[in-house]
C-alpha cells in the first residue's frame, strides 16, 4: 500500500472516530462552552475531538497542528517536509446553535500547500475527501465505525466531484455566521457583472464543498479565517479543478505561513471560471 493511501485511510478513519465523540457531546448537550483569547467559542467536543485526532496519528510521527493544539513557533514549522493540519470542530458556533452545520477537518501540507484533505460532517453522515493526483470524492450514509481497508473501498463508496456544472442563473456561497459588508459588497458587484445570483449560505468549510461538487460556483471570502478552517476544504475544491486565490494579488493560498490569518480568498468552480 502507497503512503499516500495509508495516511488518507488513516485521516478518514480519525475524522470518523472524532465525529463521533462529537455527537455523544452534542446529543447530551453539555457543550462546557469557553472564550478563548480571541473570544471565540470553544467547547468540550472540540477538546475531545482535537484529543483523539492527535492520539490516533501520533504513531506515524507526522508533525500535528491544529486550532486547539499549543501552537508550534514558525522557526520550528519551517523545519517541518509535511505536517497534519487539523480544525477538530469547525463550526463551533454551527453545533452550538444545533444547525448541524459544523465539521470535522484534516489536510495534509507539503510545500505550504494542501495534498490531502478530509471533512466529515457528523449529523449529516457525509465525507468528504480528496487526494493530489487522484481528485475529490463525497460518500452520504457514512458510519462512524465504518472501516475502509483501501483507497479502492473508498472511491467505490464515493461520488467523484467536479465543478463543471452547466451555468443558467450562478450561484454563490456564503457564511451562514460570518457575512461581512466587504462580502456583501463582492456579491453585488458580481451580481452587476454576471446578473442575478442565488445566495447559499453554509456554516464551517461546508461552502468550500459546495464549490467543489457544483452546488455553488463560486466563494468569496472577504473576511477573517485560519488556516485549519480552510486547509482541508481547500484540497477538496482544488482536486476538484476549482480556483483558490487571494483576492488582493491572484497568487494561490498558503499554509504554514508566519501569520496564521489567511488573506481574503475566492473560491471558483471550473464553469466559473470559463464563464467569463
Amino acid at each position: 500500500m502507497k503512503e499516500s493511501e495509508k495516511l488518507l485511510l488513516d485521516a478518514v478513519h480519525a475524522s470518523l472516530r472524532a465525529g463521533e465523540e462529537i455527537i455523544k457531546v452534542y446529543d447530551s448537550e453539555d457543550y462546557d462552552v469557553q472564550l478563548k483569547k480571541d473570544k471565540s467559542p470553544v467547547t468540550l467536543a472540540d477538546r475531545q475531538s482535537d484529543n483523539l485526532i492527535k492520539d490516533m496519528f501520533a504513531p506515524a510521527g507526522i508533525p500535528y497542528f491544529s486550532e486547539e493544539s499549543e501552537k508550534a513557533p514558525y522557526e520550528e514549522r519551517t523545519e517541518w517536509e509535511r505536517y497534519w493540519l487539523v480544525d477538530p470542530l469547525d463550526g463551533t458556533k454551527e453545533f452550538i446553535k444545533r444547525n448541524g452545520e459544523f465539521t470535522v477537518n484534516i489536510a495534509l501540507i507539503e510545500d505550504q500547500t494542501p495534498v490531502m484533505g478530509v471533512i466529515y460532517v457528523p449529523v449529516q453522515k457525509q465525507l468528504f475527501f480528496a487526494v493530489k493526483g487522484t481528485g475529490s470524492y463525497k460518500m452520504e450514509n457514512v458510519q462512524e465505525k465504518e472501516q475502509f481497508f483501501s483507497l479502492n473501498d473508498l472511491v467505490n463508496r464515493a461520488k467523484k466531484l467536479k465543478s463543471n456544472r452547466e451555468i443558467k442563473n450562478f450561484r454563490i456561497a456564503g457564511s451562514r455566521s460570518h457575512l461581512s459588508a466587504e462580502t456583501r459588497d463582492f456579491i453585488e458587484k458580481l451580481q452587476m457583472e454576471y446578473g442575478k445570483a442565488d445566495i447559499v449560505t453554509k456554516g464551517s468549510s461546508l461552502k468550500l464543498c459546495m464549490v467543489a461538487e457544483g452546488t455553488a460556483d463560486i466563494y468569496p471570502r472577504l473576511g477573517p479565517t485560519m488556516e485549519w478552517d480552510t486547509a482541508a476544504g481547500h484540497a477538496i475544491a482544488l482536486f476538484a479543478e476549482c480556483s483558490i486565490m487571494q483576492i488582493d494579488s491572484g497568487e494561490p493560498l498558503l499554509y504554514n505561513k508566519p501569520e496564521l490569518l489567511n488573506p481574503w480568498f475566492v473560491v471558483k468552480s471550473k464553469a466559473f471560471a470559463r464563464a467569463k
